[in-house]
């Protein structure tokens, strides 16, 4: 990628977002059987609200489930026991009255048949804390788990749980935290590289920092175009399939507004050009080099949709490549970025670029390091990462 988008060049969104997010929302579950005398009758709820939270502010991704009778809207209400403020939200209008949350229906998606649900989030600020909230009602019916009263006529089961991935590599085609690293230079099954250009950025083994072991790979990331610095693995990844890929990654400086990669992975549907990893505006985003395109769109809703990536500690982050259909995914931590997540069905200023091309990504090589396209200085370190055909966890 060469230039950012002209409309997007001189205008930067610095919203730090959401995450995303890997299945791990808290559940809160109801079943209600007393009659009530409103539209709300014999209904239940389930509320699934995984929150992403950064110094100051957080985002929250909701499913708000109908348990009870078909409802043409709905209107769901929490209070917070912080001093959390909504401040926007998507899919849906949200108000808030003191600690008093109130969430209603966007039209298009009021309609909720038994089994039905929605997806929506809300952004918003704190100073001092953020707790979940627990006490959720839907049309002023409580979905607040231990407190709903439950019809004993009616057998409850515990809901299924997806065991989160091993941390271990198990089967992976690399594993690695580069403890067989010699020198300060890259070698054996990694080594330097610099995609279309090099100039003064620079990759090296480093022995004062690292996330487990005594050794990590150093970037000295450096603005401006042709300043690419990656280290490459020799491994071929072009049989693996869908790839997943985890990795340990810290750095120092905030994602800028201007365009930025730090991992890099060669792409055979795209004659050998890269799908990339990296952020715009202060957040995370894919970019695929063959037609610009990103993901999520760089408008206000989808990079609200994203995260930043801390600075000054380690992170966990986790890929999914779906060769088969060319589905996305991916983790910070053990949460799941929704703005990141592409599943083939579109979302309006989220996917519509990305979903242009149909053909899905073959990655054959994984790099990572540092290219700009502008503006942006950066000194990254990865450690412990790990390439396979299922999921690996942190």
């Amino acid at each position: 990628m060469r230039t950012l988008v002209p409309r997007l060049r001189h205008r930067s969104w610095v919203l730090a977002v959401l995450a995303g997010f890997s299945v791990v929302g808290l559940l809160l579950a109801g079943f209600v059987a007393a009659p009530v005398s409103s539209a709300a009758a014999d209904s239940g709820c389930r509320v699934d609200y995984t929150v992403n939270q950064w110094s100051g502010g957080y985002t929250a991704a909701i499913k708000v489930t109908n348990l009870g009778p078909p409802v043409t809207s709905w209107r769901l209400t929490w209070t917070y026991g912080g001093d959390q403020q909504v401040t926007s939200a998507w899919n849906a209008t949200a108000s808030q009255s003191g600690k008093a949350v109130t969430v209603t229906d966007a039209g298009w998606n009021g309609a909720l048949a038994t089994g039905g649900s929605a997806d929506f989030g809300v952004q918003g600020t704190y100073q001092s804390a953020n707790p979940t909230p627990s006490d959720f009602a839907v049309n002023g019916v409580s979905c607040g788990g231990a407190t709903a009263p439950t019809d004993p006529g009616t057998p409850t089961t515990t809901p299924p749980t997806t065991p989160p991935p091993s941390s271990g590599c198990g089967g992976a085609v690399i594993c690695t935290g580069f403890e067989d690293q010699s020198g300060t230079t890259p070698s054996g099954a990694w080594q330097f590289t610099a995609p279309d250009c090099q100039g003064t950025g620079t990759v090296t083994v480093d022995t004062s920092v690292a996330h487990s072991g005594g050794k990590s790979i150093r970037v000295d990331g450096k603005a401006g175009y042709c300043n690419h610095a990656f280290v490459a693995t020799t491994a071929d990844l072009s049989s693996v399939g869908p790839v997943y890929i985890r990795m340990w990654v810290r750095h120092t400086t905030a994602l800028p507004a201007g365009h930025v990669a730090f991992v890099s992975m060669p792409d055979s549907s795209q004659g050998g050009k890269a799908l990339r990893i990296g952020g715009q505006n202060g957040a995370l985003q894919w970019n695929r080099e063959i037609d610009d395109a990103t993901l999520p769109a760089q408008s206000p809703a989808g990079v609200a949709q994203s995260a930043p990536l801390p600075t000054g500690s380690w992170q966990c982050l986790r890929f999914m490549v779906d060769t088969s259909n060319g589905h996305l995914d991916t983790w910070l931590g053990d949460q799941q970025i929704p703005g990141l997540h592409q599943d083939g069905v579109p979302t309006a200023d989220i996917d519509q670029q990305w979903l242009s091309r149909t053909t899905a990504p073959r990655p054959t090589g994984l790099r990572l390091g540092w290219e700009s396209y502008g503006g942006g200085d950066d000194t990254l370190w990865f450690d412990d990462v790990a390439v396979g055909s299922a999921p690996i966890g942190c």
